[in-house]
């Protein structure tokens, strides 16, 4: 494995591990998928099975969820010569604005339009259209703005609310790895609740409600909050774009309860990540909170609230590397991953997962 200087970690991922199929397709329940457990403190790597679960977590130890829903937010639009298109919506910001992508059909992928213009106004399904205001702009962004704009600060003009248009019109994003359409209930968790997440926080996907069940009865204690994630291109390695988040108090109370009481902080997702570290103090403690975040987290900045992490597997040079690295260290992030490409892991939002802990 290689990596740039200061840059997230590089690899080559093999087709054959692109997991292209929810794992019920492939015959097994929800938490049958793979789970590969490491453990920071002496590199320990052990490979289970996700409803293994209890086995690694302990009574006082506090599990934290993110119960945002996945909308279906792909929407097919056309520009006013005719041109096919699919719109992704992605965060829903103030003033009842999005910021939006525009993406190119081409067979079972979709491919970034980056040639529209500020003014533009694709038509969607059942008279809605989308206007398209300025180009979306951080610190961060600016260097792509060379190749062309990817996501778009846009105002939406439908003829029913959002959400029922949302049902009535749209099907979850899917990219090129995945060659079918699956139903929307296959990109949701079973603690979602609200919905608002442009792809499926998928790093909960294997819970089960009796997994749930179990990891309650043996003392660890779930927490829920919410962050919406926005589209997560896998042709841009970039850092996280702003999102809404809301941490509950009750949420944080738990969180500052189990630190100290030596218990463990386990977040359930990098989403889940960023929402507590935007709300935990340079004394490592969190509070209660809401809003949009463009928190990065990096090896640099640190975690403060955060001991170990269920995630996926992420894409070479992806930005959520640095978080893990940050988590867990350059070293033994190289570990975990040299082990589960040998051990065959899939990766992706219906692939296998990876325990952290300390």
């Amino acid at each position: 494995m290689t990596a740039a200087m200061n840059g997230p970690l590089d690899f080559t991922l093999p087709p054959h591990l692109e997991a292209h199929e929810p794992p019920e397709a492939r015959g097994l329940p929800r938490d049958g998928v793979r789970l590969l457990v490491s453990r920071v403190a002496d590199d320990a790597v052990q490979h289970a099975t996700f409803r293994d679960l209890p086995a690694f977590l302990r009574e006082g130890d506090a599990l934290v969820i993110n119960t945002s829903g996945t909308l279906p937010a792909a929407l097919p639009a056309r520009r006013a010569d005719g041109t096919a298109l699919e719109l992704h919506l992605s965060t829903h910001l103030p003033a009842d604005l999005w910021t939006v992508e525009l993406r190119r059909p081409a067979g079972t992928a979709t491919l970034p339009e980056r040639h529209a213009h500020a003014g533009e106004t694709p038509r969607l399904p059942d008279g809605g259209q989308v206007t398209l205001l300025t180009p979306y702009s951080t610190d961060r962004n600016r260097e792509e703005r060379r190749e062309g704009v990817r996501l778009w600060v846009a105002a939406l003009h439908l003829p029913q609310p959002v959400l029922v248009y949302l049902a009535a019109h749209g099907k979850p994003i899917r990219y090129g790895y995945v060659p079918r359409d699956w139903p929307l209930q296959t990109y949701q968790t079973v603690f979602a609740t609200e919905p608002g997440s442009a792809e499926m926080p998928s790093a909960g996907r294997a819970f089960t409600p009796e997994l749930l069940t179990r990891l309650m009865a043996q003392g660890v204690r779930v927490a829920p909050l919410v962050l919406h994630t926005g589209v997560a291109s896998l042709e841009d390695h970039e850092p996280p774009y702003e999102e809404a988040y809301r941490v509950p108090a009750a949420t944080a109370h738990v969180v500052n309860e189990a630190r100290a009481a030596g218990g463990r902080v386990i977040a359930v997702g990098t989403t889940v990540v960023r929402a507590l570290e935007t709300v935990t103090d340079e004394r490592g403690i969190t509070h209660p909170g809401s809003g949009w975040t463009r928190e990065v987290i990096t090896p640099e900045r640190g975690t403060r609230a955060v001991d170990g992490l269920i995630t996926g597997w992420h894409e070479p040079r992806a930005s959520h590397l640095l978080m893990l690295e940050a988590i867990a260290g350059r070293r033994h992030l190289e570990v975990a991953y040299s082990a589960a490409l040998a051990g065959g892991y899939l990766w992706h939002e219906f692939g296998d997962l990876h325990l952290i802990l300390p």
